[in-house]
């Protein structure tokens, strides 16, 4: 009896694990892959989908966005299922994009470095809770009174709850002197980022911070006796399988591997990408694959299934967050089917996101060389829907049609209920209400959900008009926060232009610092008979045309006044932008 119960248990053991093994294998059934390939790249929707809009596809959203190349993985059931990749790596060459093809991962390089610092607690090398100062060698950090008297943790820092300054980077272009870690962290030049130092109290709240990041890589070369990229490279990157990926500076790689970077309008970054010697934050070169590796490497951990650099009770530590959504390197989601660690990253030219659940092995990770990052969403929405994850789409909104009679009492100009000097002004257009920001021009298109709401189809921006009892529009809510208010006295501003020598243009050349943030810069340079304006953290480019000797506005836009002070001695030292931000020249 004993003996056939044994052999009843034994084949129904067998039946279970075959049967499996058989549903493993069918789920990783080439076929069943590749037609669910097929449905992620012809179900994109926009973060704002209109009630009965068609799926559209990867190629169509690539162009509309501009977006030379995207490279994509998915992770099901803690494996790679698939990786594919489009586009270009490199237009001019004609060079495709491959799943090895490297791009920036920007702050996405905080993870893994989040990683790595949470290592050298495992190893007992630091306490995350203590000082940083008790780690610190080669540099100080410099406490003042905005730290009320709280001492910053490497907790803190990998959290961005230590109040410290720089929110993020801009590199360095080609040709462009970089700066050593030390100039980075005290702001000295050639470093084009201001020093890093205490902006409020630790543990007041979370407040992004890459300079706290770039503290922590100083602490690791302190700590190790390393340099930084060697040290990730041995200890984080290669232990997880991420063997081509790394931080350093690529200057001894070959570039067939490396995607060039380009700016929102198409055009490529001049010397194909810019350098960031702020690594810990901002320098990761790597691929969705290997960062699929590092997803997975994470949730096996997470389970005690697996310790190729981290513990189970790390992992969790480091997913744990410190306050809000913030962890250690990496932000917490809750989804309806779970919890999710996530990171993005924007650097110039490359934009990037990974999701990776907590629960039942599930990631996606979409890399893009564009500074438009519209798509990445858009694909793992797609990703998402294809798959059966939870908590990934985007609003759906029904169109109330109403003619452009009906839409007649919304236009008129608008004055920012904190700021005066502030406009926009809404017209109508085609059955749609138009925004002109009269400060840049941009226009943005809005469509009718009610008879005082309203939504853009391109992202997720709300207005919400307010009408007196007379039916009167009075004011407008944007995003749920901006109170805009109606002014019927408002009288449209008309410049007229003046031709100035070339002389006269050439004196206003150089690159402006914008005063209340070190980190942005304007270069002003000349084209033909006018000033071209560049705002070098973004790539955008304004044509300014003068109205005197130092007043310019941005061609077909009358509300972007500029206007230029010289110092003394005659030369020009600084330059005003829509009379409130303060540029100083710089060499």
């Amino acid at each position: 009896m004993k003996k056939s119960l044994y052999y009843c248990l034994s084949l129904t053991l067998l039946f279970s694990t075959l049967l499996l093994t058989a549903c493993a294998q069918q789920s990783r059934n080439p076929a069943d892959v590749e037609s669910r390939i097929k449905q992620v790249e012809e179900n994109l929707l926009p973060a704002v989908q209109v009630e009965g809009q068609a799926p559209m596809n990867l190629k169509d959203r690539m162009a509309h966005h501009r977006v030379p190349g995207v490279s994509v993985a998915v992770v099901r059931n803690y494996e790679i299922e698939w990786a594919r990749a489009y586009g270009f790596a490199d237009v001019e060459s004609k060079r495709p994009v491959t799943t090895e093809t490297l791009f920036q991962a920007a702050s996405i390089s905080k993870s893994l470095n989040g990683v790595g610092v949470v290592k050298l607690a495992q190893d007992k090398k630091v306490d995350l809770k203590a000082d940083i100062n008790t780690y610190l060698k080669s540099w100080m950090f410099p406490y003042d009174s905005l730290s009320g008297n709280k001492k910053i943790s490497l907790e803190n820092l990998l959290s961005h709850t230590a109040g410290t300054s720089v929110h993020g980077f801009r590199g360095y272009a080609k040709g462009e002197p970089v700066p050593t870690l030390g100039q980075i962290l005290n702001g000295q030049k050639p470093a084009n980022s201001a020093a890093i130092r205490s902006m409020f109290a630790p543990d007041t709240r979370v407040q992004y911070s890459g300079g706290g990041t770039t503290i922590t890589q100083q602490i690791v070369m302190d700590v190790t006796g390393m340099s930084y990229e060697d040290y990730m490279r041995e200890k984080v990157l290669k232990p997880m399988g991420m063997s081509t990926s790394f931080y350093k500076q690529p200057d001894d790689v070959s570039t067939s591997l490396l995607a060039t970077a380009y700016h929102a309008d198409g055009s490529e970054v001049p010397g194909k990408y810019h350098t960031y010697p702020e690594m810990a934050a901002a320098s990761l070169w790597t691929n969705p694959t290997e960062l699929s590796r590092y997803i997975i490497e994470t949730q096996l951990s997470l389970q005690g299934k697996s310790g190729k650099v981290l513990s189970k009770e790390f992992t969790t530590l480091r997913l744990t967050p410190h306050m809000g959504n913030a962890a250690l390197g990496v932000f917490i989601d809750e989804k309806p089917d779970g919890k999710y660690f996530q990171h993005g990253g924007a650097n110039e030219g490359f934009r990037c996101q990974y999701f990776g659940s907590m629960e039942n092995g599930n990631g996606v990770v979409v890399m893009v060389n564009s500074d438009n990052g519209a798509i990445i969403q858009e694909v793992i929405r797609s990703v998402a829907s294809v798959y059966g994850w939870e908590g990934f789409g985007g609003e759906v909104k029904k169109i109330v049609a109403m003619s452009d009679e009906q839409l007649k009492p919304f236009e008129g100009f608008y004055q920012l209920e904190r700021d005066e000097k502030t406009y926009l002004n809404f017209s109508v257009s085609d059955h749609q209400l138009v925004l002109t920001q009269l400060w840049d021009g941009r226009r943005i298109n809005f469509s009718p959900e009610s008879d005082v709401d309203f939504f853009c189809k391109d992202f997720p921006f709300p207005l919400k008009f307010t009408k007196s009892v007379s039916g009167e529009v009075t004011q407008v809510l944007a995003f749920n926060r901006d109170v805009w208010k109606k002014d019927p006295n408002y009288k449209p501003i008309t410049r007229t232009a003046i031709t100035l020598t070339s002389a006269k243009l050439k004196a206003l050349e150089g690159k402006y610092q914008l005063q209340q943030n070190k980190d942005l810069y304007v270069m002003i340079t000349v084209q033909d008979d006018h000033l071209l304006a560049k705002q070098l953290w973004n790539g955008e480019e304004m044509t300014l045309v003068a109205e005197s000797e130092l007043d310019f506005f941005q061609k077909d836009n009358p509300y972007f006044p500029i206007r230029f002070i010289r110092g003394e001695d005659g030369a020009v030292k600084q330059m005003v932008a829509l009379e409130r931000d303060m540029l100083d020249k710089v060499e």
